[in-house]
């Protein structure tokens, strides 16, 4: 971090963020399920809605970007790292609370521990989330979903911080939620938390019925390499992974950087792959099945950072 401006940024946040919660020159990798990435100028872990809001409200003073994340788990940052501010929710802001057959959870609350607390307390519901890796606020900015539901089938209502700093509520209508996507994602908000409306059922067929979830994305997902989950969004009336298999993609490597060879949907760090390798295969894949098919394939994984 060699600007002065984000360096009076970070002086000026150390006086909001004890020591063990704000950060320089963050290395990327580490936080990002794909494990690759530069460095991050700043980042901080906020404990609250207060503590968000006051990081990006200084952000916005001193002119810097600032990005909000989960647990990394859909993003690909660039090999030159992430100017300004990342403000991480993940761990901290991650509480769960049940109120009859709803919950309320915390942007940073991961899904699986969402879905372990709804089968702990007999609601059922939420078990497709359970093997997907995320949080919260991720799922309901992309809308996630899995097996035929989705995060839109559950959301009662979205609290969030808008544009000047006041803390909103949407309801389900107003977060505009489509395939992957939300309001969330085209208006700059930051996700705070969510009530998730679920339903009465019975504790061990709920764990049944995740337990069966999750071996089918154990039998056919590279849980034994690095990525971001699925890399390309579903195309109309047809499937990525079929494609680019068809294409003759699958396991095509570059790299350190490969079309995962137990599904052509995942693109995945074989060790030590670079962003720039992974740019390359997303690249070679969108191009060949485009070629190939007439299909245009849009990347699921968000990219973040500078790539060059």
């Amino acid at each position: 971090m060699e600007n002065k401006r984000y360096d009076d940024l970070y002086n000026k946040l150390s006086g909001i963020f004890d020591e063990d919660s704000i950060f320089k020159d963050v290395p990327m990798h580490i936080h990002t399920s794909f494990k690759v990435g530069g460095n991050a100028d700043i980042m901080v872990l906020p404990k609250n809605s207060d503590e968000i809001l006051k990081a990006a409200e200084l952000a916005k003073e001193y002119d810097a970007p600032y990005f909000v994340i989960g647990n990394g788990s859909n993003l690909l940052v660039g090999d030159y790292g992430i100017e300004g501010l990342v403000i991480k929710l993940s761990g901290r802001i991650s509480n769960v609370e049940i109120d009859g057959d709803s919950l309320y959870a915390e942007a940073g609350a991961r899904l699986a521990s969402i879905a372990l607390k709804a089968q702990v307390n007999s609601l059922t519901g939420f078990e497709f989330a359970h093997g997907i890796p995320g949080t919260l606020g991720g799922a309901v900015m992309m809308n996630a979903g899995a097996y035929g539901s989705e995060m839109k089938s559950v959301i009662e209502y979205v609290d969030a911080l808008d544009e000047k700093g006041n803390i909103v509520r949407l309801c389900n209508e107003e977060c505009e939620f489509g395939y992957r996507t939300s309001v969330f994602e085209r208006n700059n908000y930051i996700i705070l938390g969510a009530k998730i409306k679920l339903s009465a059922g019975d504790k061990d067929e709920i764990m049944a019925e995740m337990r069966r979830l999750m071996e089918l994305r154990r039998e056919k997902q590279p849980f034994d390499m690095p990525s971001a989950g699925s890399t390309f969004k579903r195309p109309a009336n047809n499937f990525a992974g079929g494609l680019i298999e068809q294409a003759g993609l699958k396991g095509y490597r570059y790299k350190n950087a490969m079309v995962s060879d137990k599904h052509a949907g995942f693109v995945v760090n074989c060790g030590g792959a670079t962003a720039s390798e992974v740019m390359h295969v997303i690249n070679t894949v969108r191009d060949t099945v485009n070629e190939k098919f007439g299909v245009m394939l849009e990347p699921e994984v968000k990219m973040i950072g500078r790539f060059e």
